[in-house]
């Protein structure tokens, strides 16, 4: 006859309805910490600070001016000379759009490649102020490729290659890597998902249009340094990392990227927050790669190699 099991210890274990307990506290925390992580900055969308430039002779460029500075620091406004100025710099990402002073009235560049949310923006902004019965020409600089007019596709590759990171970073954990070994199976990893993804939005989706292989190594990057970002803290203090790792990329991260609208778009801090990580880094280094040259991405690369 087998012994009596013996009761554990007070303190060794919690009991099957503290368990209980807190599964039925932790799943609603969970529920409204994702809500506001994803639902947050889409109910808070408005410009704040967003770069916009304004060209044409000073004279009728200057009320232009005054008008959007008005707006409670929804622009930060630029001043050019002439047109040929304002689309140089809507091409190195310095501004999103600019408006263009004209003996006819205002016209509007915008760059839908950059934020087609925003060039709708602007067109309603600027059609706003413009004088009644007056339409307001708009130029699109550097449009959105055709085969993703409304910037979904680009947007939707930041869950992906986050959740590519994480795994990869998972996986290192899991198989105990160490050293060099954990380090070349993360860039491996990042290598093949780089391979892969680019094969896929850009040779077969034609949502990618920029340099290929500069579009592969922005993938590759991006998830490394998510990959080695989750290792990282797990190594640091273990398992724990690997949750918090894995939380902050996918709960602030991704929808702090800004990749479906724009970081100026988004409530403080969350933008800034957002492009300090790798997921948000990483949308708009591919943005830039894609579709203007790999102008204006030397911050986004600073951040995914540290």
């Amino acid at each position: 006859m087998a012994p009596p099991q013996q009761p554990s210890p007070p303190g060794t274990a919690p009991s099957p309805a503290r368990r209980a307990l807190a599964v039925l506290l932790l799943v609603p925390v969970l529920v409204a910490a994702a809500l506001w992580a994803f639902a947050w900055p889409g109910a808070r969308t408005a410009p704040r600070d967003l770069p916009l430039g304004v060209a044409g002779p000073a004279a009728a460029a200057e009320p232009i001016a005054r008008s959007l500075e008005q707006r409670k620091g929804a622009f930060e406004v630029y001043r050019y000379e002439d047109e040929a100025a304002a689309r140089a710099a809507i091409e190195d990402r310095t501004v999103y759009g600019a408006v263009v002073a004209t003996p006819e009235g205002p016209r509007l560049l915008t760059a839908s490649a950059a934020s087609p949310v925003v060039a709708g923006l602007l067109r309603e902004v600027v059609a706003a102020g413009a004088p009644e019965g007056r339409p307001v020409p708009v130029t699109d600089v550097v449009p959105a490729p055709s085969g993703d007019p409304r910037g979904g596709v680009l947007a939707a590759t930041a869950l992906p290659l986050t959740l590519a990171g994480i795994a990869s970073g998972a996986l290192v954990t899991a198989l105990k890597l160490r050293r060099w070994r954990a380090a070349a199976t993360l860039a491996g990893a990042a290598a093949l998902a780089a391979l892969t993804a680019t094969a896929l939005a850009h040779t077969w989706l034609n949502v990618l249009t920029g340099s290929w292989w500069g579009e592969a190594g922005t993938v590759a990057l991006t998830v490394f340094a998510v990959g080695a970002g989750t290792a990282g803290l797990a190594a640091l203090i273990g398992p724990a990392g690997m949750a918090l790792g894995s939380a902050l990329m996918v709960l602030i991260g991704n929808p702090f990227s800004g990749a479906a609208s724009a970081p100026e778009l988004l409530p403080e801090p969350a933008g800034l927050v957002g492009q300090w990580l790798p997921p948000g880094a990483g949308a708009q280094l591919l943005r830039s790669q894609a579709y203007f040259d790999g102008n204006g991405s030397g911050g986004d690369v600073l951040v995914l190699c540290l």
